[in-house]
């Protein structure tokens, strides 16, 4: 079984922004090819589910990932960081040999 874990910090920011977005909105994480170490991390608000999106859930707070992104995703947790250097979306993925600094771009 394919899964995305959604750590509480991350379900509640989720929420928090989608209070601003069309009824329905959900988070979307998708996996693209560029970046600084070959793969990077989009994340957009999206109100429409395409037919291969998977739906992973955690205290009502919504993610899309798509099948495509979902394979170099899977097991991955998804947090939601407040440092020194600011906030963002942290995505600790198993299947990741390195990434880049600002933790937006990986390497299988």
């Amino acid at each position: 079984m394919t899964a995305i874990t959604i750590t509480e910090r991350a379900a509640k920011r989720i929420a928090e922004i989608m209070t601003g977005e069309p009824p329905g909105s959900m988070l979307r994480i998708s996996v693209e090819g560029g970046g600084c170490s070959g793969f990077q991390y989009n994340f957009n608000v999206d109100s429409s589910r395409a037919e291969d999106d998977r739906v992973f859930e955690k205290d009502g707070a919504g993610v899309l990932v798509d099948e495509m992104s979902l394979q170099y995703m899977d097991g991955s947790v998804i947090d939601f960081v407040d440092d020194l250097i600011g906030q963002s979306f942290k995505i600790e993925n198993p299947h990741a040999t390195a990434s880049c600094g600002c933790g937006v771009s990986f390497t299988i």
